[in-house]
């Protein structure tokens, strides 16, 4: 078996000693009788396809970034451990594909240059190691974090037709080390095999994109307008989530609503917290450590006036960021204490901007009593009762009956037979598709769709027709003035013509090149 032309022997010898862990010369004398078994043909297959599992596991990593705020707040709730773990994720995916990724190119690579493919037993067992720790990732985010499932269906309406693209050219340049194997080996049941299957899969490949639909792929006159923004506990990213120095920062990204969580104290005087204990946002173990596990509600409201709900920010850097927040801004973090609801609402009135909130926790006993306080706080307020949007399930009809004018904000999609219409709904981004949000939109429903960080997710919810979205990164939505991308049906059908030619070209090239 000769080098083929352009492969030295030199090139061939450090391929075959870094794929095979040993060094083996590429001269024939020297690997006389060293020829790629089917043993080895098998391994090259399970190679190819651990890498293709590595490479969806990344491009789920990516999708779930957007909520991965979520599972650090989860993590911290069980452990009471706070790291950004979507950091440690992308490090040891990176590590995993790239890895799979060097190995393949170099099996390519053997084969184009006619050297056996001979993958050492290290390297079997690594690749073993990686596929059962993919699988384990797969299987915990199935167990653990289902919903994340249809946040892949969502993005596919982000990325289908680059990920088409891209996997037409991985495809394309597939064919070159296909066509060098297919004229070396001699057994032609393998061969027809091999060209069937490939075939089929670009046949496949070229007319997916009948299947491919975005709401991005429209006019630009048919654009709707982009989403208002609800800054999700103010703007978390800027400033201590749930204080007033995060309402203010929401206002400065021009955010239209603020999203926060309601509690009530033991004395009547309702607050702003999201979780049920102090422990991740303030320092109730320094002052309270008797009592850091209590329920929130469980403090008078002049010990919740005593805890720091700012330096946490800075000590735990939740977002990254906290790093580059000025002096002047750090000043103000450490100096922020956990708001009542009474001066919440004075600043949203201030600001001109509306305020969304939950009242938690709704199992409580004493429930019917904090939707009390709630309603007489923002009934004495003198906030525009058209500013406030209730989002409580709890006593609904009764805050109806005192306070007609607040706007009622459902958790759910409308009803058969509704008996009132809905107007304003509030989701989770993967409940609704793109053809329910048109529909609500034609029906003059509000569509509010949350947690909504990253710009892909903002644009397909733009582009679908959403009312607005609830977000951590109102300053970076802020600056979007257009979709990522928007394609005119004619360009994307040119496009994929250009791509599927150009593919077939090149692969009809590599087979008469090499032949």
């Amino acid at each position: 078996m000769a080098d083929p032309p352009g492969c030295c022997r030199s090139c061939a010898t450090c391929l075959l000693c870094l794929y095979s862990c040993q060094w083996i010369t590429a001269k024939k004398e020297k690997r006389k009788g060293l020829r790629t078994t089917k043993c080895d043909y098998s391994w090259f297959l399970f190679l190819f396809c651990v890498f293709l599992f590595t490479l969806v596991w990344l491009y789920f990593a990516i999708i779930i970034l957007n909520d991965f705020h979520n599972f650090n707040e989860f993590i911290f709730k069980q452990r009471k451990l706070w790291l950004d773990w979507s950091l440690l994720l992308l490090i040891a995916t990176a590590v995993l594909i790239t890895y799979s990724a060097v190995l393949l190119v170099l099996a390519l690579c053997l084969q184009l240059c006619g050297q056996p493919l001979k993958l050492h037993w290290l390297h079997k067992t690594l690749l073993i190691l990686t596929a059962l720790v993919v699988a384990a990732a797969f299987i915990g985010l199935g167990i653990k974090w289902a919903e994340e499932w249809r946040s892949a269906r969502v993005s596919l309406q982000a990325t289908g037709p680059f990920l088409h693209i891209g996997i037409v050219g991985g495809m394309t340049l597939l064919a070159w080390p296909l066509a060098s194997f297919i004229y070396r080996t001699h057994n032609t049941g393998l061969k027809v095999f091999l060209l069937l299957v490939y075939c089929t899969v670009m046949i496949v490949l070229y007319l997916a994109p009948l299947g491919i639909t975005s709401p991005c792929i429209m006019e630009e006159n048919q654009l709707p307008p982009k989403p208002a923004l609800v800054g999700h506990r103010g703007a978390p990213m800027l400033a201590p989530e749930n204080t007033l120095m995060s309402l203010y920062k929401a206002v400065d990204c021009d955010v239209q609503v603020f999203e926060t969580d309601v509690m009530v104290s033991a004395d009547g005087v309702p607050f702003l917290m999201h979780d049920e204990e102090l422990t991740r946002t303030t320092n109730v173990q320094a002052v309270f450590p008797e009592r850091a596990a209590l329920n929130s509600t469980a403090f008078n409201w002049t010990d919740l006036q005593q805890l720091d709900a700012g330096s946490w920010f800075l000590e735990r850097r939740p977002f990254p960021t906290v790093q580059s927040l000025s002096a002047g801004d750090r000043y103000q973090v450490a100096e922020q204490r956990i708001p009542s609801l009474e001066q919440a609402l004075e600043a949203a009135k201030q600001s001109n901007i509306s305020i969304m909130f939950d009242l938690r926790p709704e199992n409580h006993s004493d429930y019917q009593s904090f939707v009390n306080a709630t309603l007489e706080v923002i009934l004495q307020s003198g906030i525009p009762l058209q500013q406030v949007l209730w989002l409580p399930d709890g006593f609904r009809e009764q805050v109806k009956q005192q306070a007609p004018g607040i706007q009622q904000v459902y958790g759910r999609k409308r009803l058969q037979n509704e008996k009132e219409p809905l107007l304003h709904v509030n989701l989770p981004y993967q409940d609704m598709s793109s053809e329910e949000i048109r529909q609500y939109r034609q029906d003059n429903i509000s569509v509010n769709l949350y947690v909504v960080n990253q710009p892909w997710l903002f644009s397909v919810l733009w582009c679908s027709g959403v009312s607005s979205v609830t977000t951590n990164a109102c300053q970076v939505l802020k600056e979007m003035k257009h979709p990522i991308w928007l394609l005119p049906s004619s360009t994307y059908l040119m496009i994929w013509i250009v791509v599927d030619c150009t593919s077939f070209l090149a692969i009809l090239w590599a087979f008469l090149l090499l032949k």
